[in-house]
Protein backbone atom coordinates (compact mmCIF):
# COMPACT_ATOMS: atom_id res chain seq x y z
CA UNK A 1 0.00 0.00 0.00
CA UNK A 2 1.49 3.19 -1.22
CA UNK A 3 2.09 6.18 1.97
CA UNK A 4 -0.14 8.70 -0.14
CA UNK A 5 -3.63 6.05 0.80
CA UNK A 6 -3.04 6.26 3.95
CA UNK A 7 -3.87 10.42 4.33
CA UNK A 8 -7.43 9.72 3.21
CA UNK A 9 -9.27 8.79 5.83
CA UNK A 10 -9.01 9.08 9.21
CA UNK A 11 -9.10 5.64 11.96
CA UNK A 12 -8.09 5.02 15.50
CA UNK A 13 -7.17 1.80 17.32
CA UNK A 14 -7.11 1.29 21.38
CA UNK A 15 -5.16 -1.94 22.42
CA UNK A 16 -6.07 -2.35 26.64
CA UNK A 17 -3.03 -4.06 28.35
CA UNK A 18 -2.50 -5.46 31.52
CA UNK A 19 0.56 -4.42 34.06
CA UNK A 20 2.80 -6.12 32.86
CA UNK A 21 6.13 -5.01 31.16
CA UNK A 22 5.65 -7.67 28.53
CA UNK A 23 2.69 -5.72 27.30
CA UNK A 24 5.68 -2.81 25.67
CA UNK A 25 6.06 -5.36 23.23
CA UNK A 26 2.87 -6.41 22.13
CA UNK A 27 2.57 -2.84 21.77
CA UNK A 28 5.44 -1.90 19.71
CA UNK A 29 4.76 -5.16 17.73
CA UNK A 30 0.89 -4.20 17.24
CA UNK A 31 1.51 -0.69 16.22
CA UNK A 32 3.99 -1.53 13.54
CA UNK A 33 1.77 -3.84 12.09
CA UNK A 34 -1.39 -1.26 12.39
CA UNK A 35 1.18 1.51 10.32
CA UNK A 36 2.19 -0.62 8.00
CA UNK A 37 -1.52 -1.70 7.34
CA UNK A 38 -1.69 1.36 6.62
CA UNK A 39 0.96 2.66 4.59
CA UNK A 40 2.47 4.80 7.14
CA UNK A 41 6.10 2.43 7.12
CA UNK A 42 8.13 5.85 7.19
CA UNK A 43 6.69 6.37 10.77
CA UNK A 44 6.99 3.02 11.90
CA UNK A 45 10.48 3.72 13.93
CA UNK A 46 9.58 6.94 15.48
CA UNK A 47 6.63 5.49 16.58
CA UNK A 48 7.40 2.16 17.62
CA UNK A 49 9.98 4.22 20.24
CA UNK A 50 7.66 6.76 21.61
CA UNK A 51 4.93 4.30 22.17
CA UNK A 52 7.48 1.84 23.99
CA UNK A 53 8.32 4.69 26.09
CA UNK A 54 4.68 5.94 26.84
CA UNK A 55 3.30 2.33 27.47
CA UNK A 56 6.40 1.78 29.69
CA UNK A 57 6.34 4.57 31.87
CA UNK A 58 2.31 3.38 31.85
CA UNK A 59 3.06 -0.11 33.19
CA UNK A 60 5.75 1.14 35.40
CA UNK A 61 4.45 3.94 37.45
CA UNK A 62 1.04 2.64 37.90
CA UNK A 63 -0.54 -0.51 39.12
CA UNK A 64 -4.17 -1.16 37.09
CA UNK A 65 -4.14 -1.84 33.68
CA UNK A 66 -3.38 0.17 30.29
CA UNK A 67 -4.05 1.07 27.20
CA UNK A 68 -2.34 1.90 23.81
CA UNK A 69 -4.11 4.48 21.47
CA UNK A 70 -3.60 4.98 17.74
CA UNK A 71 -4.97 7.71 16.02
CA UNK A 72 -4.52 9.12 12.43
CA UNK A 73 -6.46 12.22 11.10
CA UNK A 74 -5.19 15.10 9.04
CA UNK A 75 -1.79 13.96 8.30
CA UNK A 76 -1.42 13.68 12.22
CA UNK A 77 -0.50 10.08 13.74
CA UNK A 78 -1.17 10.81 17.74
CA UNK A 79 0.16 8.09 19.97
CA UNK A 80 -1.25 7.62 23.81
CA UNK A 81 -0.82 5.55 26.69
CA UNK A 82 -3.51 5.63 29.05
CA UNK A 83 -3.83 4.36 32.59
CA UNK A 84 -6.03 4.80 35.76
CA UNK A 85 -3.62 6.93 37.27
CA UNK A 86 -4.72 10.48 37.66
CA UNK A 87 -1.16 11.74 38.62
CA UNK A 88 0.51 13.66 36.04
CA UNK A 89 3.74 12.33 34.81
CA UNK A 90 7.00 13.26 35.73
CA UNK A 91 8.41 16.10 33.93
CA UNK A 92 10.96 14.79 31.21
CA UNK A 93 14.19 15.56 32.01
CA UNK A 94 16.74 18.25 29.62
CA UNK A 95 18.35 15.93 27.32
CA UNK A 96 22.08 16.83 28.31
CA UNK A 97 21.24 15.30 31.92
CA UNK A 98 19.54 12.34 30.22
CA UNK A 99 22.43 10.07 31.10
CA UNK A 100 22.64 10.69 34.54
CA UNK A 101 18.93 10.71 35.76
CA UNK A 102 17.09 7.64 37.21
CA UNK A 103 13.33 9.00 36.22
CA UNK A 104 12.30 10.80 33.40
CA UNK A 105 14.04 9.76 30.46
CA UNK A 106 11.29 8.34 28.70
CA UNK A 107 9.81 11.65 28.38
CA UNK A 108 12.71 13.30 27.22
CA UNK A 109 13.16 11.19 24.31
CA UNK A 110 9.19 11.42 23.36
CA UNK A 111 9.99 15.75 23.83
CA UNK A 112 12.84 15.41 21.42
CA UNK A 113 11.23 13.24 19.04
CA UNK A 114 7.69 13.93 18.57
CA UNK A 115 6.08 17.22 17.13
CA UNK A 116 3.96 17.71 19.95
CA UNK A 117 3.29 16.31 23.39
CA UNK A 118 1.49 16.13 26.51
CA UNK A 119 -0.87 14.77 28.85
CA UNK A 120 -4.55 15.01 30.15
CA UNK A 121 -6.47 14.08 32.96
CA UNK A 122 -9.43 12.02 31.84
CA UNK A 123 -12.72 11.11 33.60
CA UNK A 124 -15.73 10.09 31.34
CA UNK A 125 -17.44 6.98 30.59
CA UNK A 126 -16.20 5.70 33.81
CA UNK A 127 -12.60 5.67 32.39
CA UNK A 128 -10.44 7.73 35.54
CA UNK A 129 -6.44 7.81 34.89
CA UNK A 130 -4.47 9.80 32.22
CA UNK A 131 -3.50 9.65 28.74
CA UNK A 132 0.15 10.79 27.59
CA UNK A 133 0.28 11.36 24.10
CA UNK A 134 2.88 12.33 21.58
CA UNK A 135 2.04 13.24 17.70
CA UNK A 136 4.44 13.26 14.53
CA UNK A 137 3.33 14.61 11.64
CA UNK A 138 3.08 12.91 7.91
CA UNK A 139 6.75 11.63 7.32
Amino acid sequence: MPETAAVSDPWEYCLYIPNDLRAVTVSRRTLRLILTMHGLIGQVDVAELLAAELVSNAVRHTKGPAALRVRWAGGVLRIGAWDADPAPPEPPVPLERVGEAEEGRGLALVRACADLWGWQPLAREGNRGKVVWCELGAA
